[in-house]
């Protein structure tokens, strides 16, 4: 039988990590013998996630540049060069058929090796703004799938393919679960639902910003279910709160916490922006500014720019509160953005995506 072998790299972040197993699971449904290796970075969460799924992982001893503390990036060469002898290793055991990258440092060794090694490699970059690995790798890769239009000013025109970025899968399974929402949340049916999503590890900022409205939000009577991250949750837990507010540190079925909300609160990472535009739902982006090439900003202006969603950045997070006075009270405003934003939506991205690493192993 023969059983194509391979690898796939993304992490650092869940908007790296859930793309790539997303395209796993769609190659196994495909071909139920495909043998899939995982590669990441030592220490990094995609280390815990993968295996949560079923899939084996090996770990790059590799790190991204530091910005703030420079000292840090002493061992960055060193780290580097470890790294792709490591892919090395990795590649002439595992012998892939193919090699496809998502984002995160390890990325960069395990396809720069593939590429030397003259064997297929795709890249699926999830951004507007493409960061500086991927531009240099996209000159020897097969194919890039891409979730913007207009790339062609960064990546070969030839090899660009407009896919859309992948999604979670329980965020179209629940998209029409209202009532199981409403159970699962303890909420009123009768009143709106505001959801804050800050990232997994939680948003200090969005969280001051919303823990000092509390009574505002109560005073028009706004539910909201808040995922103040890992970081923050004991600290709010602490606190003293409304009884509108759910407060979790993390969201495992975000999907249900999709389905009951009249309007959404998000970061504007790749994978968000994607999720949101399948979802529909009207959507406040507060990109974070702590990303490389300010990536965030770019992907909500690529909405905001056709009327799909609202813009409040982080230095200006004094106006929050009108945005969602805004959106809370105007149905016309919802319902505008509900419907541009879903133009945004490529629902067959993950589809698409294998489709395109079929072509370059066959």
């Amino acid at each position: 039988m023969n059983r194509n072998r391979i690898i796939l790299s993304g992490g650092g972040t869940g908007g790296h990590i859930y793309p790539a197993i997303s395209i796993a699971n769609e190659l196994l449904l495909r071909e139920k013998h495909s043998e899939i290796l995982f590669v990441g970075a030592k220490n990094k969460m995609e280390m815990q996630i993968v295996p949560k799924h079923g899939f084996n992982i090996l770990g790059l001893w590799i790190s991204g540049f530091n910005r703030i503390n420079l000292f840090k990036n002493i061992l960055v060469p060193l780290k580097l060069i470890v790294s792709v002898l490591q892919s090395l290793i990795i590649i002439k055991k595992f012998k892939p058929d193919v090699v496809i990258g998502t984002g995160g440092y390890a990325s960069g060794p395990i396809l720069y090796i593939a590429n030397l090694l003259n064997i297929p490699t795709l890249i699926q970059e999830q951004n507007s703004y493409p960061g500086v690995t991927n531009k240099i790798l996209s000159k020897k890769v097969n194919t890039i799938c891409v979730a913007y239009k207009n790339l062609e000013r960064y990546f070969p025109v030839d090899k660009i393919v407009l896919t859309g970025n992948p999604v979670r899968t329980n965020i179209s399974e629940n998209r029409d679960s209202f009532d199981k929402g409403i159970e699962f949340f303890g909420l009123d049916p009768n009143k709106k639902t505001m959801l804050v999503i800050g990232g997994s590890l939680g948003s200090r900022e969005i969280n001051k910003a919303i823990y000092s409205m509390i009574d505002y939000l109560d005073y028009i009577n706004l539910q909201v279910i808040w995922q103040c991250g890992k970081l923050y949750f004991d600290e709010y837990s602490q606190k003293s709160i409304s009884e509108n507010i759910r407060l979790h540190a993390f969201l495992d079925n975000i999907g249900l916490a999709f389905s009951v909300s009249d309007f959404i609160i998000s970061r504007a990472g790749a994978s968000s922006v994607s999720e949101l535009s399948i979802i529909g739902k009207p959507v406040i982006f507060i990109p974070s500014p702590n990303v490389a090439e300010n990536h965030q900003l770019k992907n909500a202006q690529a909405i905001v720019k056709n009327d799909g969603a609202i813009i409040v950045e982080e230095k200006e997070l004094e106006v929050l509160k009108r945005k969602i006075n805004e959106l809370n009270s105007s149905s016309e405003m919802r319902n505008k953005l509900s419907k541009n934003i879903k133009k945004s939506a490529y629902v067959n991205a993950t589809r698409d995506i294998v489709d395109e690493i079929k072509k370059i192993i066959n």
